[in-house]
């Protein structure tokens, strides 16, 4: 696999975590540096390991996820677009309940729920007889890029009030769930 290869798969396995980094930069409002930093190492670090483990356990692992990966990724991603939608018609918000979205079972959810397309692709790799580290770094590095991007490209769409921000958010999930569930089946 040629580095040109490697950087499209890259800016590919980077889209989801370009998406969902959008979504939450649509509703962030205090600490955006640090969200964006924190979120964006998270999955360009999920997406970094994940091949790593794919290509480790490529035989075992790929016939396991593979045929599961869309269903996987799709009830997570609607999870939580729902729980964003949720949130917006909350009567009372707290502040406190906003920085939720950066809680550890949050973050953990959404690099899994981007990066499981990244453990296939790993798998795929190492069956190809390519050498997984420097695609990995590479995966890695173009999905925190492309993480801040998307967080700081929906970040300056707020001038819409909040509750229609965290629905845009949560719509945006819930299409990206149905988008990667019909490109599975193949409808798209």
């Amino acid at each position: 696999m040629t580095y040109l290869d490697i950087l499209v798969l890259s800016i590919a396995l980077s889209i989801d975590a370009c998406v969902v980094s959008f979504s939450n930069g649509l509703i962030f409002t205090r600490n955006s540096r640090k969200s964006s930093l924190i979120l964006a190492f998270s999955v360009g670090f999920f997406q970094f390991l994940m091949p790593i483990i794919g290509g480790g356990l490529a035989s075992s692992v790929n016939k396991y996820v593979e045929p599961y990966e869309h269903w996987i990724v799709f009830v997570i991603f609607v999870a939580l677009g729902l729980n964003f939608i949720k949130e917006a018609f909350k009567k009372e918000k707290k502040e406190e309940k906003l920085v939720c979205y950066l809680c550890f079972k949050y973050i953990l959810l959404v690099s899994l729920a981007t990066s499981i397309d990244a453990l296939v692709a790993g798998a795929s790799l190492a069956f190809s007889g390519t050498k997984i580290l420097i695609p990995a770094i590479i995966i890695g590095i173009v999905t925190f890029i492309n993480s801040l991007l998307g967080f700081w490209s929906g970040y300056f769409f707020k001038k819409f009030p909040t509750r229609n921000l965290e629905i845009s958010g949560g719509v945006i999930l819930i299409l990206l769930a149905f988008k990667v569930l019909l490109e599975s089946l193949k409808i798209i």
